[in-house]
C-alpha cells in the first residue's frame, strides 16, 4: 500500500519564506498544507505564497541636526533666563530632528517640559502630514474663557464661583453632575477613539470641574471698560487625558514601523490615513467638550450670582491646528490668526494670563511668521518647583502667599497653598508682557486687573497601593 504520509508545512517555514506573522498566517499555513496534501512540490508552493510576502515598510530616517531651524522670540534677562533658554535650545533642535517636521518657533515664556526632544511649554512645531499627539499633551485643549458680566460684584462672583466650581482629582459626585448633551454623548461614541466606556464616563462625570495644577478660576475688572469679568483656564480632563493616551499607542504603531530612529514622544499618525482621520475628527470633539465645560462653569456662577453676561470668549493653547497641509502644534502657544477656528469670533482677541496677582491681558494676534502666527499662552517657568521652595527659603508658601498677593482674595479649594503657583515661581509679568510686544506677537488691547481667583491647592496624596495587590 502506498505510503500518502508527510511532514505538514508549519509557522518556521513560512517565517524562512519571508513571511510575517499575524493574522494572515492560520489562513496561509492552511493553504500551503492544501497545497501539499494535493502532491505539490515546496518549492512550487513557496513560490506560490510569494506574493503575500508583505513589502517592508519605508523607513523615514530623522532629520539631521540642525537642518530644520526654529524661530526665537525670547531674550533673556538674567542668567537664570539664560540657563532656561539653553535647556529649550536644547530640547528644540531635537524636536527639529522628528522627520515630518519642517519648522518651529518659541514664545518669551518657553519653558522644558520633559526630557529632552520633548517639545517645551511655549513650543510650536509645524509638521506636514502629520499629528503628533505627544506636541499637545495628555491636557488637551487647555484653554481659557472670559464672560463679561458687567456691573457684578466681584466679591459676590468670587462667593458664586466657589460654591458653583470643582477643582481637584476626578469628576462630581452623582447627584452634583453637569448635564451633558445626548448629542455630545453620541459624537464620542461615533468616534473610534473615544468610543470607550471609561472614556464617555469620564465626559459625564467631570463637566464643570477644572482638576488642578496651574487652572484657576479668575475675576477681575477690565481696565477699558470698568466692568467685571470671569476667567477661567483649564483643559479636556479625564476625556482629554484618555484620547492622548490612546492616540499615543497609535502613533507607535507607526513610528515602530516607519520611523524606529524618531524619539517615542514624537511618533505621529498620518493625518491622511483613516487613523489620521478619526483622530483629528476625536480632536475637535474634546475641543467642544472642553468649550461645554467652560461655559458651564460661567453659566452657573452667573445664575448663583444673579449677574448678567456680556460677551464671552475663548481660545485654546494645546492643541493642533491645520494650515492648508501644514499641522501646526501648539504647547503652550495661543494661536495669533483670524478665524484659526470657527467659532473664534472675537475679533481677532485670545486671553494671556500672567499669574494671580497680574492682570490677564486681552490681545489681538499679529499672525506673525518668526512665531508660526502664535503668541504666547502665560508666563512660563524659569526653575522647577523644588527650586522654587529652595528659593522661599525660610518663608513659608502661606507667608509667600500674604507677602505676593496682598489685597487680593485668593482661594484655593483643597485649602492648602499650592507653592508652585505663587506669583514668584513664574517669569516676571512685565518682562514676559514687553516681549510680547517687542517681538510683535501681538497687539495687548486690554488688561483684566485682579480681584481674586481660586485655585487647586495642594491636593492630598492618594496612597498607592503596592503593584500586584488589589
Amino acid at each position: 500500500m502506498e505510503d500518502l504520509t508527510f511532514t505538514p508545512l508549519n509557522g518556521r517555514d513560512l517565517k524562512s519564506w519571508g513571511h510575517v506573522p499575524g493574522p494572515q498566517f492560520p489562513h496561509l499555513l492552511a493553504r500551503a498544507n492544501q497545497m501539499l496534501e494535493e502532491g505539490k512540490d515546496v518549492k512550487d508552493i513557496r513560490n506560490d505564497l510569494s506574493s503575500e510576502i508583505p513589502i517592508p515598510p519605508e523607513q523615514i530616517e530623522p532629520h539631521e541636526m540642525g537642518s530644520v531651524t526654529f524661530h526665537e522670540n525670547l531674550i533673556p534677562a538674567d542668567a537664570d533666563e539664560e540657563k532656561n533658554l539653553a535647556k529649550v535650545r536644547e530640547t528644540m533642535r531635537a524636536v527639529m530632528q522628528t522627520p515630518t517636521v519642517v519648522g518651529g518657533a518659541i514664545m518669551p515664556d518657553a519653558c522644558p517640559a520633559g526630557p529632552i526632544g520633548t517639545i517645551p511649554v511655549g513650543g510650536v512645531v509645524a509638521a506636514k502630514n502629520a499629528i503628533h499627539p505627544g506636541m499637545h499633551s495628555a491636557d488637551i485643549c487647555c484653554s481659557l474663557m472670559m464672560t463679561d458680566l458687567g456691573d457684578a460684584d466681584p466679591a459676590a462672583v468670587m462667593d458664586a464661583a466657589a460654591r458653583v466650581t470643582h477643582f481637584g482629582p476626578g469628576g462630581r459626585p452623582q447627584g452634583q453632575r453637569f448635564t451633558v448633551s445626548l448629542d455630545l454623548l453620541d459624537a464620542f461614541r461615533g468616534n473610534p477613539f473615544l468610543n470607550n466606556a471609561k472614556t464617555i464616563r469620564a465626559a459625564q462625570e467631570q463637566m464643570g470641574t477644572q482638576g488642578d495644577g496651574n487652572h484657576f478660576l479668575f475675576v477681575g475688572r477690565s481696565r477699558t471698560t470698568g466692568r467685571t469679568a470671569m476667567i477661567t483656564h483649564h483643559g479636556s480632563r479625564g476625556p482629554g487625558a484618555k484620547l492622548y493616551k490612546a492616540g499615543m499607542e497609535v502613533a507607535e504603531k507607526y513610528r515602530r514601523r516607519h520611523s524606529p530612529k524618531t524619539l517615542k514622544q514624537n511618533a505621529w499618525i498620518p493625518a491622511d490615513t483613516e487613523d489620521g482621520c478619526a483622530y483629528w475628527d476625536a480632536l475637535q470633539i474634546i475641543r467642544k467638550w472642553t468649550k461645554t465645560n467652560h461655559n458651564s462653569i460661567h453659566q452657573a456662577t452667573m445664575e448663583a450670582a444673579q449677574a448678567s453676561a456680556g460677551e464671552r470668549f475663548w481660545n485654546e493653547h494645546n492643541f493642533v491646528f491645520r494650515r492648508g497641509d501644514v499641522y501646526l502644534h501648539g504647547k503652550g502657544a495661543t494661536p495669533g490668526w483670524s478665524g484659526f477656528a470657527a467659532d473664534a469670533d472675537a475679533g481677532g482677541r485670545t486671553i494671556i494670563p500672567l499669574n494671580m496677582a497680574e492682570p490677564v491681558l486681552i490681545v489681538r494676534g499679529t499672525d506673525a511668521p518668526h512665531a508660526l502666527g502664535f503668541s504666547p499662552h502665560g508666563a512660563g517657568r524659569n526653575w522647577s518647583r523644588t527650586e522654587h521652595m529652595r528659593r522661599l527659603g525660610a518663608n513659608t508658601a502661606e507667608e509667600a502667599l500674604i507677602e505676593e498677593t496682598a489685597g487680593l482674595d485668593v482661594r484655593f479649594h483643597a485649602g492648602k497653598v499650592d507653592a508652585s503657583e505663587l506669583p514668584s515661581s513664574y517669569k516676571p509679568a512685565t518682562a514676559v508682557a514687553a516681549q510680547i510686544e517687542s517681538f510683535n506677537l501681538a497687539e495687548i488691547v486690554d488688561w483684566i486687573d485682579p480681584y481674586g481667583s481660586i485655585m487647586a491647592g495642594d491636593m492630598p496624596r492618594f496612597i498607592r497601593r503596592p503593584k500586584g495587590r488589589r
